[in-house]
């Protein structure tokens, strides 16, 4: 009996040592801007795995094997309006790709703002992303990626909070308890598909608005949110996908994100497929659209030379 428990442990132990996807726990303890509530987390799957009230933020991590790793990884935040999660559509299936071209995939499970377990409900979507980003920089090294190639990926409302990301990020507490928080938050670059960017009329999504910030929200909160109005010359170079077609979110929310960085002189990448319509994802088979994946690789390895140290 002895001898068969300690093989399964020694097999435990060498199977763990040996993964390339794991999931962990966003926070230790309690977690922070959370209360107790009535909500249940909840994920379906009718042919999509849609999480809903996430009580439990984690990121599932996938790494490539040694031998491919370019030491690129990227924070996926799938979409999903703000009231849900699009987890494999707009999160693992592009982990997945990522790990074919040597990029670690690190698919976010956040915390959605409709959750009445938020104490305020704008700020967990923002503190689960940039606790992510510690988190992949924290450890880098045993995860072989580069602490100085993490960027941050995100479609339709997933977009926003990736965009925010990207435009609202600090460089880390050197006197904080906890040494992920002393880690940066700044993405090194961000990939943006079919992105949320402004909460302004006319191009707003206004159930992404409505759910993130409430439907009475202020002007400086909806200017708070509205990204296109908080790139700097800080702000992380860009990737982005959109469809001219795109009746959900317009498509004048990439073109305007796009304008504000090349006034700020960020690298900026812009494509615009003639249709497409919104919520396309990795758009296997779906026509000439389906090519942007092989576009973001070359700008993934464009940027590997520009920034090269």
């Amino acid at each position: 009996m002895k001898s068969t428990l300690m093989l399964l442990m020694m097999t435990l132990i060498i199977q763990n040592s040996y993964s390339q996807e794991f999931t962990l726990p966003l926070w230790k303890g309690e977690i922070p801007n959370s209360q107790k509530s009535s909500d249940i987390e909840k994920c379906t799957n009718n042919g999509l795995m849609l999480y809903s009230l996430v009580q439990n933020p984690d990121i599932r991590v996938l790494l490539p094997t040694k031998r491919n790793a370019t030491g690129q990884a990227v924070i996926i935040c799938p979409g999903g309006g703000y009231s849900g999660l699009a987890y494999d559509w707009e999160g693992l299936d592009y982990a997945k790709y990522l790990n074919t071209i040597g990029v670690a995939g690190i698919v976010l499970k956040y915390r959605l703002p409709v959750s009445k377990s938020n104490v305020i409900r704008y700020k967990s979507p923002l503190m689960d992303v940039q606790r992510a980003i510690r988190i992949a920089r924290f450890n880098a090294a045993k995860w072989n990626i580069d602490p100085d190639k993490i960027g941050v990926m995100g479609s339709s409302a997933g977009g926003h909070l990736a965009s925010t990301a990207g435009t609202h990020f600090d460089y880390g507490n050197p006197d904080a308890k906890d040494s992920i928080d002393r880690m940066s938050c700044r993405p090194d670059f961000m990939i943006l598909m079919y992105p949320v960017i402004t909460f302004k009329h006319p191009y707003l999504h206004s159930g992404s608005r409505d759910n993130l910030i409430g439907k009475e929200a202020n002007p400086e909160l909806e200017n708070e949110f509205s990204n296109e109005l908080h790139v700097t010359k800080d702000t992380p170079p860009a990737f982005i996908v959109h469809a001219d077609d795109d009746t959900g979110v317009p498509v004048e929310n990439s073109l305007m994100f796009y304008e504000a960085m090349r006034k700020n002189k960020i690298p900026a990448e812009l494509h615009i497929y003639s249709e497409g319509g919104h919520g396309f994802a990795l758009a296997v088979n779906k026509g000439h659209q389906e090519f942007w994946p092989q576009a973001c690789h070359e700008w993934l390895k464009w940027l590997d030379k520009k920034y090269k140290k």
